[in-house]
């Protein structure tokens, strides 16, 4: 029999075999018990997270000659038939092939007949969002009154696709992606089970690369056992999948930190003459810092870990490294990321952000380095000199009064201190926020906030890195257009309105229905806002009414108010 590809060989059969689907296998596993399953389902998700395989698992269960089953036999003539493709009455159909008015008239048509082997004719119809509109609609009546012995699974990488009219006439079931831990649970049994020899850290290297999906991990894993010969190694899948492994990463992390261009510049050579992508390289080595960042946090999401192996060596350089270095390093590396998308020279890049870091680091006393003794020498008489001008300048000149519009002569004792913005554009950053407030309102805040804890949870499930941004942001404020989010850090403030805000705000209106725009402030800077908010309010609030004159206040008490005609 010729080879086949280890997912095709080790397709879930059965739902137990379904990886890290748990929610929703028990869910359909008690229906089939008590024979409460549906006419119609939609199965959405990531690519490799088992949505056809789970529809083929519940073909088999509705038919089983064994049912009402948990689980189906595939012992049976009807569970065998259908794993093997012999039985007519359960259809798979392609619809990004099949995605005419015709083809779906077809099904119309055909669906009255009854099956012809088994109890239920089942259509699992695949990417069924590439269907033109005419389809669905020739599709919409048969989906919502199908005949009893018809059962319609459809399956979908892209669900926002699908017209409401459909998906309000499934029962959804939404897929996740695969947490890493389970699929290296599922590659351990497959290699037990063929006696590959494996290293420790390759099937984990094989998870992290697949991006929750099992179907890729067991593509990546068939071609590291070709690769690798009798054992699979690190290096192996380090070598088919372009990833960096992580004594690189520990060495050029290091190398940043210590400002040590030359062995940082040896290190990236290395790399490049072992064939990785520079793009790549800088990619891995921003997660790698990402993931400092996030132990430093919160050293229990371990499992949130991008690139980082959580070992003595990493846990040594984060304990060594202060927050502001990793967001100068970052900054640094993303700049030249952007950079090398329009450049057909991108090692240069790379090494022009390696060098540019170490110099960061050398001459900056904020980042984690330090001058000369010369140079801080230099930098305390200057300090000196200016603030005995400022103390000059207190003295003689008047300061004006925000509040009164006048000068005051204020002493420096009852001078009040003057908040500063951040180091971005603060007026920039918060002018669209004093303009959205004017029609804030806490109606709109409540009904956010109130479903801000799925967002947050469908935003994991899309794109990891964005949810870790904005987890400790706060809603602040929200209107029926826009919303803020005020953030501790600047760093995730900045990167979530530049890098991320298009996914945020297509997950938040996917989620809740709102088409809102984000605003990104710093909580220093909305306690700006906010205060300043306030205090016009209650000016607007408190403005003086003229007092009237005392004559016609007496005349309207002794004749009343409507025999008065006031004349200037």
């Amino acid at each position: 029999m010729a080879y086949q590809a280890l997912y095709r060989v080790w397709r879930p059969q059965t739902f137990h075999d379904v990886v890290g689907q748990e929610h929703i296998t028990r869910t359909l596993q008690n229906a089939l018990v008590q024979e409460k399953f549906s006419h119609a389902y939609l199965f959405s998700g990531p690519r490799g997270t088992g949505k056809t395989s789970a529809a083929k698992i519940l073909a088999k269960a509705v038919n089983c000659e064994r049912a009402p089953v948990s689980e189906p036999c595939n012992e049976c003539d009807a569970c065998r038939g259908i794993t093997n493709g012999s039985i007519s009455d359960v259809i798979e159909i392609d619809a990004a092939s099949n995605n005419g008015v015709e083809e779906i008239r077809d099904i119309r048509d055909k669906v009255k007949y009854a099956p012809s082997a088994v109890r239920y004719k089942v259509y699992i119809i695949d990417e069924v969002h590439m269907l033109s509109i005419g389809a669905f609609n020739a599709l919409l009546k048969t989906l919502e009154e199908p005949p009893k012995h018809v059962i319609f699974i459809l399956a979908t990488t892209e669900p926002h696709k699908i017209p409401l009219t459909i998906i309000s006439r499934c029962q959804r079931f939404e897929f996740k992606r695969i947490p890493p831990r389970a699929m290296v649970e599922r590659m351990k049994e497959i290699t037990d089970s063929n006696n590959i020899e494996t290293e420790e850290q390759a099937l984990p290297l094989i998870a992290k690369a697949a991006e929750g999906g099992m179907r890729d991990a067991l593509s990546l894993l068939d071609q590291a056992i070709s690769f690798s010969g009798e054992k699979v190694t690190v290096e192996d899948v380090l070598s088919i999948t372009g990833a960096v492994s992580q004594q690189f990463l520990v060495e050029t992390a290091g190398n940043l930190l210590n400002r040590d261009v030359v062995e940082a510049l040896h290190t990236v050579d290395k790399l490049l003459r072992l064939g990785k992508e520079p793009a790549r390289f800088i990619e891995d080595l921003i997660f790698y810092f990402r993931d400092m960042l996030l132990y430093q946090t919160a050293p229990n999401l371990e499992g949130m870990m991008e690139r980082a192996i959580v070992d003595d060596g990493f846990k040594t350089l984060t304990a060594e490294t202060s927050p502001d270095q990793i967001y100068t390093i970052i900054n640094g590396l993303n700049e030249s990321q952007q950079e090398m998308k329009w450049t057909n020279h991108p090692k240069i890049f790379l090494e022009l952000a390696l060098v540019k870091i170490c110099q960061q680091q050398q001459s900056g006393t904020g980042a984690g380095g330090s001058g000369s003794n010369e140079q801080i020498g230099v930098l305390l008489d200057r300090i000196n000199r200016l603030e005995t001008e400022l103390n000059e300048w207190k003295k003689n000149v008047p300061i004006v009064d925000p509040g009164r519009g006048s000068e005051s002569h204020q002493t420096e004792g009852e001078r009040k201190p003057v908040k500063t913005g951040s180091g971005r554009n603060s007026r920039k950053a918060t002018g669209p926020v004093r303009e959205m407030l004017k029609t804030a309102s806490k109606q709109d805040l409540s009904r956010l906030s109130s479903q801000w804890g799925l967002f947050l949870d469908n935003l994991k499930n899309r794109e990891i890195a964005a949810q870790a941004m904005i987890l400790d942001a706060k809603v602040v404020a929200a209107s029926k257009s826009a919303f803020v989010l005020a953030f501790k850090h600047e760093f995730h403030c900045q990167m979530a309105s530049t890098n991320k805000r298009d996914i945020i705000e297509k997950v938040l209106r996917e989620t809740t229905g709102l088409d809102l725009k984000m605003h990104a402030v710093t909580l220093e800077e909305w306690e700006t806002v906010k205060e300043e908010f306030i205090r016009k309010q209650k000016n607007e609030n408190e403005e003086e009414v003229p007092e009237e004159d005392p004559l016609i206040a007496e005349a309207k008490k002794l004749f009343g108010s409507d025999l008065i005609e006031i004349k200037d």
